[in-house]
């Protein structure tokens, strides 16, 4: 199985959030551009966490983003599964549909091999994939500018 970008992003973004100190301000474009990402997708990716209530953003002075306990707390399989949607591993209802949709005994084992995928995801946290050696490599990235920059807010 594949995760989207977004999903792959969205994993990154939280790991980073996850090694601030609570006093520290990050912003987006900083997270952005220490994942080396365009900022683009960065901002939209910290809009859909934002909205699942995993980061929290302050506007202004001081403001910047951070994890919240939800999201330092939350079991990695539940924020895949949320990111990457319902969707199957193959699309046998597409536009032509797979003729061997209605006796398929792939379609079924695909989706027992997802779900699997998840199980081993389910019990691990935000919070142990920053434990060493990842948090302290976190830690050490540094911002790269971006080849897309845009304006931050």
């Amino acid at each position: 199985m594949r995760l989207t970008k977004f999903t792959d992003l969205a994993l990154r973004a939280v790991m980073r959030l996850a090694v601030t100190a609570q006093e520290e301000s990050v912003t987006t474009r900083e997270v952005a551009e220490s994942m080396d990402v365009p900022y683009a997708h960065m901002a939209k990716v910290v809009t859909r966490l934002q909205h699942l209530g995993v980061v929290e953003a302050r506007r202004g002075r001081g403001g910047g983003l951070a994890l919240t306990e939800l999201g330092r707390r939350s079991s990695v399989g539940w924020l895949t599964r949320t990111l990457e949607g319902e969707e199957e591993v193959v699309g046998c209802e597409g536009d032509p549909p797979c003729p061997l949709r209605t006796a398929c005994r792939l379609r079924g084992a695909l989706r027992e091999a997802q779900e699997a995928f998840y199980r081993v995801l389910d019990p691990l946290t935000v919070a142990d994939l920053v434990t060493s050696p990842t948090g302290p490599l976190l830690l050490s990235l540094t911002p790269h500018p971006s080849s897309s920059a845009s304006p931050s807010p």
